[in-house]
């Protein structure tokens, strides 16, 4: 009986992660066109909003806020840090993206994972087996050498760098969120963790935004914008669910082909919308990082999996 639950969480985690991943890989396309005319503190505040509107209804709806009249101080202390986590996580994202592409943002922010599974590792003592730390070391190496491609291909090498620098912030900012919503699964729901977050992040920037902005925007910069909005839900949403269901190591393998499908993305759109988005310029050598990064996903989180830890179960 144990061993079936296992084997359902197990899948239940894989496809929330991917659910994930989708949901990742294609909102970079939707932040640099938002960019456009929006700045990046007035685009986090509005979806943090709108994320924390519809996640407080839901749960108000289902009567499950009562919860946090019963929280310790120590929790809340927790809960601070994992808003302060997120939030900058989101703007050093944005300032980075604004100096680089959107497939190179998405394959650099991969970093975070790896951190997480290191993390997890640590804090959680998660084990891996021999086959998750080659996928590990797979995706680590595609990582060097598809950021080594593109910075020799990048015309403005220092903004790229600069870029570089903020992404690579921003994912350790991300790891503290992460391993700090993993701790308090034991206390809260992830969609009432995620709610005081939000919370915490619409209040925290709301001071340094411009919402009248928001009313200069034309159609096609409106679908983009409500698009980061409702994506704040869905992908924070199914990655706090895959996080309870299975190992924050798995979970961090799985999200590690987000770059590769927003490459795709990209190629796809590009044409559509010449206008807001160019086509990646992606060499022989980064594309060989690009299947190091697949190969190393696959290998990390689909080798037979090991059963949960008690405490998880």
């Amino acid at each position: 009986m144990a061993e079936n639950t296992a084997s359902s969480r197990w899948r239940l985690g894989l496809s929330l992660a991917l659910l994930t991943c989708l949901f990742w890989a294609t909102l970079p396309v939707a932040l640099k066109m938002s960019l456009e005319v929006l700045d990046p503190l007035t685009l986090t505040w509005f979806r943090f909003l709108c994320a924390f509107g519809l996640t407080f209804a839901w749960l108000a709806a289902r009567g499950q806020l009562a919860i946090f009249g019963q929280l310790s101080g120590s929790s809340w202390a927790w809960l601070a840090l994992a808003a302060a986590g997120l939030i900058g996580n989101y703007v050093l994202y944005l300032l980075g993206l604004k100096f680089t592409t959107p497939a190179n943002a998405q394959l650099l922010i991969q970093s975070a994972p790896l951190l997480l599974a290191l993390g997890s590792v640590y804090f959680f003592k998660e084990r891996i087996g021999p086959g998750q730390v080659f996928g590990f070391l797979a995706i680590a190496v595609g990582l060097v050498v598809f950021a080594a491609e593109q910075r020799r291909a990048a015309t403005g090498a220092s903004h790229y760098l600069l870029g570089l620098g903020l992404i690579l912030i921003a994912a350790m900012t991300w790891v503290v969120y992460a391993l700090v919503q993993k701790r308090l699964q034991t206390v809260l729901k992830p969609q009432q963790l995620l709610v005081v977050i939000y919370a915490a992040a619409t209040l925290a920037l709301w001071p340094f935004s411009q919402p009248s902005e928001l009313l200069e925007l034309d159609r096609s910069h409106w679908w983009a914008v409500a698009y980061c909005a409702l994506n704040t839900v869905g992908a924070y949403g199914a990655f706090s669910e895959a996080m309870a269901n299975w190992e924050a190591s798995r979970v961090s393998a799985v999200l590690a082909l987000t770059p590769v499908l927003t490459v795709g993305f990209v190629a796809l759109m590009a044409p559509l919308m010449p206008e807001h988005l160019s086509p990646e310029t992606i060499g022989v050598m980064g594309w060989c990082g690009a299947v190091l990064v697949v190969a190393g996903s696959l290998c990390a989180s689909l080798l037979k999996p090991k059963a949960l830890p008690a405490e998880l179960r």
